[in-house]
């Protein structure tokens, strides 16, 4: 069974930093697109950052509005995706979630487009 594991949350202070990792139980995941989506209490599933594999043998990355300039997402291999978040600001606070899936959708920032779903980390940026 594919598992997506997550680590790197954590209580940060506004401006801090933190680095979320996660890493596919699969080699298959290597093509796959992985990205990050988060969740606040009373909120909606929303898009952070995304990976996707290109034929030219890259990665593209895309970045929700709201985290760009301050977040970066890297494949670090085939199956790990890592976001490094700088700046964070108390409105950042939420569980984060790794997702996959085989496809590059064009719908990408639609929770319901991914397949795989980590378990969710927690990041608390306190004030």
């Amino acid at each position: 069974q594919v598992q997506l594991v997550e680590s790197g949350g954590g209580l940060v202070q506004t401006g801090g930093s933190l680095r979320l990792s996660c890493a596919a139980s699969q080699r298959t995941f290597s093509s796959y697109s992985m990205g990050w989506f988060r969740q606040a209490p009373g909120k909606e599933r929303e898009f952070v950052a995304l990976t996707t594999w290109s034929s030219g043998g890259t990665y593209y990355k895309y970045y929700a509005n709201s985290v760009r300039g301050r977040f970066t997402i890297s494949r670090d291999d085939g199956n790990t995706v890592s976001l490094r978040m700088n700046s964070l600001k108390p409105e950042d606070t939420a569980v984060y979630y790794c997702a996959a899936d085989p496809r590059a959708s064009t719908s990408y920032k639609v929770p319901n487009e991914y397949d795989y779903w980590g378990q969710g980390t927690q990041v608390t940026v306190s004030s």
